[in-house]
């Protein structure tokens, strides 16, 4: 799907080759010209000044972790992007609705329309219209308590959220469902993260990492698998620098080359001046999906060789005190498959195997890990294997040393915390109950890919979306955006305009909320980073619009108009007083005790393989898991495509449209593709092609991309998303997670009649 305004945008589109390192002076450049351009200059100072302090608010960006000692300007370029994104000074008015229907918003690109500014007051699309226009809070409750009530129950109604929203909020809005009736509450992480949690819970009995920041300071081998932190986690640069220091070695495992992971020039050192730092000690240019292979091989080497520098191959102390299951995982992989071992990953032996010396002679190993692991459809069990390879030499629980998936948004972690989960345990249910009142509905829910299959055929009437830009979030856009459409009513809680506002239900509002910048009439808010470390957020600057509301704020007030007098719950309070609602957190979800108390000077939540070495899974000890190695067989003529961001966006949100670091400007709708494999297919660099998936139930086409010649892996090419979204369908997934498959594509590259544009400009 092409929208207006790319087209003019992708004419300008110009190449150069991809940079061998990250930071440095420029992204101190590009931080402070997005700043000066959305926010004008003393008020970007202002809001740039209290981002990740103490005293300050939580970047809207990413959730990586704090340290104890932080500088004055403990952001990142897109930190600085997020925070302008928010604090900028352009606003969408009644005036922009009324001159733009929703017809004409649906062909704006995702760029453009983020561009627009901040939305400054509720509006409204009755049935039948194409204009949204301007409506009371009052009124806006009204329509939904309307539709809710005439629902035919409520599992008729989606209820999801974005990781941006609070811990208050989170849990006031878990609340409101359940009280309504349903546990549809599908959320962003299982759109990324949710391998993970399910690898984890079964193999660690913790859905989370198992490391704090001073465990990767102290690592002394950290792998870095599938993950682009010099784009994705900024900050993250700075803790392997650290690391580097203090004598750890990195091993960055990923199909491309990231320049952050080559080398670093931290601006914020003098040695961000010169050369910087080059980080990664090994690169293994892997095959997309290989990972699992990968970790096999290195734990089958481990279990053949004799430990370097007095280091046993595996403890075995550990594994018979703490371990389930050793005996018939080290059967399988003693009987692994070289041969579909290479295959799989690309690599060759020689390379897995000095990798493998390298593990031996580490006394700590950390695996940090993104969404390169977790949307394959054997994501889980990559991520089970990960944890193997960690148990055979005890490298979890102990310092400098466990697993570390990376989380993405600022508080996705603190939403599933707080309850924003559409499979509940029976414990989080008891305890909610028992301080509310009632009795939480049991069902499983809908997940994201279940309740877009649920719209799509008429089965759920309303979608309610606290933050994010469900549209271009998910897969299948086609799909998806007809799923939506077929409801009677679509709500969005948003600061900014996206596409999910022009693909909407039969009617639709938009209700404009605080953003994370901004001081809230009901005190300071909380948030979980990535690490499991709780802490205050206080926004300092001036609401956007005198119509804006706290999402806590819209939350009570919707559950006063649909439950009415509600004996149980004080939402008027939780309004009023987000002391009010930590109070109940504290009594429901634990490692929360004395939440009001300890909020402010933030706390780490309890983490009992990392504290305790105790591992509350089904065995009562971590789990070996046996996994099988299926190599994934490309067709001939087609190659594996993955889908990334460009360092110009953060997750959905397209600041620019450039990607500096891997030579793209002023353009998006590009494929990166090995020269190789490029020549096999009679292609060059600065074709224009059609990315073809071809599934059983049919084709995909992503049109119109220009090809760059690029150092990927062979038989592997990447482009961005979501704008090849479209080419994943709602029912690839991986299994038990139900997240889709984006990493793991089959395509063809179609050429087209465009002509050739220059390679370098």
């Amino acid at each position: 799907m092409s929208n207006q305004g790319e087209e003019d945008e992708d004419a300008r589109l110009r190449v150069r080759p991809p940079k061998d390192w990250a930071g440095g002076l420029p992204a101190v450049g590009h931080a402070m010209e997005m700043a000066h351009r959305q926010m004008g200059a003393a008020r970007g100072v202002r809001a740039l000044l209290r981002v990740n302090q103490k005293d300050g608010f939580d970047c809207p960006g990413c959730a990586w972790p704090e340290g104890d000692h932080r500088s004055p300007a403990e952001f990142c370029e897109n930190g600085a992007k997020a925070v302008a994104e928010e604090a900028t000074t352009r606003r969408v008015t009644r005036e922009f609705f009324a001159a733009h229907p929703v017809g004409d918003l649906a062909v704006r690109s995702d760029h453009w329309l983020g561009g627009q500014g901040r939305l400054t007051e509720p509006m409204h699309k009755p049935a039948g219209a194409d204009h949204y226009v301007p409506v009371t809070w009052a009124k806006a409750f009204e329509i939904i308590a309307r539709e809710l009530r005439a629902l035919g129950g409520p599992d008729e109604a989606v209820f999801y959220t974005s990781g941006r929203t609070s811990n208050e909020a989170a849990f006031a809005y878990q609340l409101l469902v359940r009280r309504l009736g349903t546990n549809n509450l599908p959320d962003c992480s299982n759109m990324c993260h949710e391998s993970s949690g399910s690898a984890l819970t079964e193999t660690l009995g913790i859905g989370k990492g198992t490391v704090s920041l001073d465990d990767l300071h102290r690592a002394e081998l950290i792998f870095v698998v599938g993950q682009n932190p010099g784009t994705n986690h900024p900050r993250m640069l700075t803790a392997l620098e650290r690391a580097k220091r203090g004598g750890a070695r990195i091993i960055a495992v990923n199909p491309l080359p990231e320049a952050g992971l080559l080398r670093f020039k931290n601006p914020q050192r003098p040695s961000g001046l010169g050369r910087g730092t080059a980080l990664a000690d090994r690169f293994l240019q892997i095959r997309l999906n290989g990972d699992l292979a990968l970790f096999q091989a290195l734990s089958s080497l481990l279990l053949d060789g004799a430990g370097d520098a007095g280091l046993p191959a595996a403890d075995r102390a550990f594994i018979e005190e703490h371990t389930h299951g050793f005996e018939a995982w080290e059967r399988h992989i003693r009987a692994l498959d070289w041969e579909k071992v290479l295959a799989a990953t690309g690599l060759t032996r020689a390379e897995v195997e000095e990798t493998a010396a390298e593990v031996r002679a580490a006394g700590s190993v950390v695996v940090c890990w993104a969404m390169g692991l977790t949307q394959h459809r054997n994501s889980v069990a990559t991520i089970r294997e990960v944890v193997n390879f960690l148990l055979l030499r005890g490298n979890v629980g102990r310092p400098g040393a466990g697993v570390c998936p990376v989380r993405g948004h600022s508080n996705v972690q603190g939403d599933r915390t707080m309850g924003i989960y559409e499979k509940p345990s029976a414990a989080f249910l008891d305890a909610l109950g028992a301080e509310f009142g009632f009795a939480p509905p049991r069902r499983h829910g809908l997940d994201t890919v279940d309740a877009i299959r649920a719209m799509r055929d008429g089965q759920v009437k309303v979608f309610f979306g606290m933050g994010g830009n469900f549209v271009r979030a998910t897969p299948d856009s086609e799909v998806t955006e007809a799923a939506l459409r077929r409801t009677r009513l679509t709500v969005q809680v948003s600061t900014k305009l996206n596409r999910s506002h022009a693909v909407c239900g039969a009617e639709a509002l938009i209700l404009p909320t605080l953003g994370r910048t901004e001081r809230d009439p009901g005190g300071y808010v909380t948030v979980e980073d990535s690490m499991g470390l709780v802490h205050a957020s206080r926004g300092r600057l001036g609401p956007a619009s005198p119509h804006l509301l706290p999402e806590v704020a819209i939350v009570c007030r919707l559950a006063r108009e649909v439950l009415g007098d509600d004996p149980h719950v004080p939402w008027a309070e939780f309004e009023r007083d987000y002391g009010a609602v930590r109070d109940r957190i504290a009594r429901v979800v634990p490692g929360f005790e004395d939440f009001n108390a300890r909020a402010p000077a933030g706390f780490a939540l309890p983490n009992a393989p990392r504290d305790e070495r105790r591992f509350p899974t089904a065995t009562g000890r971590a789990n070996f898991t046996v996994n099988e190695l299926e190599v994934l067989r490309v067709p001939l003529g087609r190659l594996l495509l993955q889908t990334v961001r460009s360092h110009d966006q953060y997750n959905t949100t397209v600041y620019g449209l450039d990607d500096r670091y891997r030579g793209v400007k002023a353009g998006r709708r590009v494929v990166f593709v090995h020269p190789d494999d490029l020549a096999e297919r009679d292609l060059a660099d600065g074709d224009v092609v059609d990315l073809v998936s071809e599934w059983p139930d049919g084709e995909r086409v992503a049109a119109g991309f220009r090809v760059i010649a690029y150092p990927t892996a062979r038989g592997c090419c990447a482009a961005y998303f979501p704008e090849t979204n479209v080419l994943v369908p709602l029912d690839s997934v991986a299994e038990t997670s139900n997240t889709p498959t984006s990493k793991s594509v089959v395509v063809r590259l179609v050429s087209t009649t465009s002509p050739r544009t220059p390679a370098a400009g």
